[in-house]
C-alpha cells in the first residue's frame, strides 16, 4: 500500500518514518531536489501545479496527503479526481486564507481577536482607525513563522508598514496581551472517530517556535474543553480526516483561536517520545481508515527546536531522556534542521533534565527560562 505525500520536508519524513513500522510505502512529491524525504522514499520533483507529474505522480496510490499547508488547492483538487485525497482539500483551501479561517472560527462560534480585511496597502489607515493600536497586520494568504506579519504600535509603524506592504489582500487583527499561547492537535478518521491530544504550551522567538510543553503548565479542564470543542467543531464542519492543529491565545483565563494548520503539526513532535501514539501515526491511521491510537501523554514533554545551527550530537545524547531527531538539511539562519525532546516523569524531573543540557541551549532564544521553572503540568479534573 503506497501513501502519496505532498511537500517532502521534515513533517513528511516523520511521517515516513511512522508509517514503515505499519507496512507502508510512501511516494513523494516536492519541487525542490533537495528534499529531505529523498533519503528515505520515492520523490517525484516537479512543481505543484504540473498536471502531467501530478498524473504521474498519483498512479497506483492509495490515497494522498500532505504535510504543507501551501499547497495549490488547484492540486489537491485535480489528485482528489483520481485518488481519495485527504484531508479534504476544502480544509486546505480554509486554512490558506487567514479572512476564510477566522471568518469560518466565527461561524463555528469560536471565539478570534477583533479583526478586519484590507484589501490594498490604501485601505490600512481606515482599518487602523477601526481596530485601533497596537494591532498585528498579516498578509492573507501565505506567510508562516513569522513571515507576512507587522506589529504596528505606533503611527510610525504604519506609515514604515504601508511603504512595505506587497499589493496583496491583508488582515489586521487587534493586538491582544496573552498570558500564553497554546496549541490543541486533534485527529479525525474517515470513519468518524476522533480523540485530541492534551493542550501545548508554545514560546517563540522572531516568529518561530522555539520550545514546547506537553501537556501544558497549569492545564485544567476550563482550558483544556474549549479547545476540544473548538476542534470538534472544526473536524465536524469540514468532514475533516487526519490530525489538525489549532493555535490559541490564552487572555484572561480565555481562548482566543489564532490560526489552524491543516496536517501534522511542529507543535506535536514531542508526541513522537511523549504519547501513547504519535501525532504521524494518528494521521496515518485516521488517513487508513484505521482505528486511531491513545492521545494520552506518557510523561511530561519539553521539546526544542533546533533553529539555524546544530548542537553536537554526543552533548545532547549523553543528557538522560534525551532523544535527537536532524533532518538532513543543510544549515543556514532561521532553518529548522532537527528538534530535542525530553522526557521525565515529573515537571520537577523535567526542568533537571532541561538544566542538564549543553550550554547551546542555553541561549535566550530556547526561551529555557519558561521550562526551568517546573510548574505543574498535569490536568487537574
Amino acid at each position: 500500500m503506497t501513501i502519496g505525500i505532498l511537500g517532502g520536508g521534515q513533517l513528511g519524513y516523520m511521517l515516513a518514518l511512522a508509517g514503515y513500522p505499519l507496512g507502508l510505502h510512501f511516494r513523494f512529491l516536492d519541487p525542490s531536489p533537495e528534499a529531505p524525504v529523498g533519503r528515505i522514499a520515492q520523490r517525484v520533483t516537479a512543481d505543484y501545479t504540473d498536471q502531467a507529474a501530478l498524473e504521474k505522480f498519483s498512479s497506483g496510490l492509495e490515497l494522498v496527503t500532505y504535510e504543507f499547508e501551501n499547497v495549490p488547492v488547484e492540486a489537491a483538487n485535480f489528485l482528489a479526481e483520481r485518488v481519495p485525497v485527504y484531508p479534504p482539500p476544502a480544509a486546505l483551501e480554509a486554512a490558506q486564507d487567514r479572512l476564510a479561517e477566522k471568518g469560518l472560527f466565527r461561524k463555528l462560534g469560536i471565539a478570534t481577536t477583533e479583526f478586519t480585511p484590507v484589501s490594498n496597502p490604501g485601505e490600512l489607515h481606515a482599518a487602523v482607525k477601526t481596530l485601533g493600536l497596537p494591532a498585528v497586520l498579516k498578509t492573507s494568504r501565505m506567510g508562516y513563522d513569522g513571515k507576512g506579519q507587522w506589529i504596528l504600535r505606533t503611527a510610525e509603524d504604519v506609515v514604515k508598514a504601508k511603504s512595505e506592504l506587497p499589493p496583496v489582500k491583508m488582515i489586521l487583527e487587534r493586538f491582544v496581551t496573552f498570558t500564553r499561547e497554546l496549541s490543541v492537535l486533534a485527529v479525525r478518521s474517515r470513519n468518524g472517530e476522533t480523540a485530541i491530544y492534551p493542550l501545548v504550551e508554545n514560546h517563540h522567538r522572531n516568529g518561530i517556535l522555539r520550545l514546547s510543553l506537553a501537556p501544558a503548565p497549569r492545564l485544567d479542564v476550563e482550558i483544556q474543553r474549549p479547545a476540544e470543542r473548538a476542534a470538534q467543531r472544526i473536524l465536524e464542519s469540514l468532514k475533516y480526516v487526519g490530525v489538525l492543529a489549532i493555535e490559541f491565545f490564552e487572555h484572561q483565563g480565555e481562548l482566543l483561536a489564532n490560526e489552524m494548520a491543516p496536517r501534522v503539526h511542529n507543535s506535536g513532535h514531542w508526541t513522537i517520545e511523549g504519547a501513547v501514539t504519535s501525532q504521524f501515526e494518528n494521521h496515518l491511521r485516521a488517513v487508513l481508515g484505521l482505528p486511531l491510537g491513545s492521545t494520552g501523554p506518557a510523561g511530561h514533554c519539553a521539546m526544542l527546536n533546533l533553529i539555524g545551527d546544530l548542537p553536537e550530537s554526543a552533548e545532547v545524547l549523553a543528557v538522560p531522556d534525551a532523544h535527537l531527531h536532524l533532518y538532513g538539511k543543510s544549515p543556514r539562519p532561521g532553518r529548522k534542521l532537527g528538534h530535542v525532546t525530553l522526557r521525565a516523569a515529573s515537571p520537577e524531573r523535567l526542568a533537571l533534565r532541561l538544566s542538564e543540557l549543553p550550554a547551546f541551549f542555553h541561549r535566550p532564544d530556547f526561551c529555557l527560562d519558561a521550562a526551568l521553572v517546573a510548574p505543574s503540568a498535569s490536568l487537574r479534573a
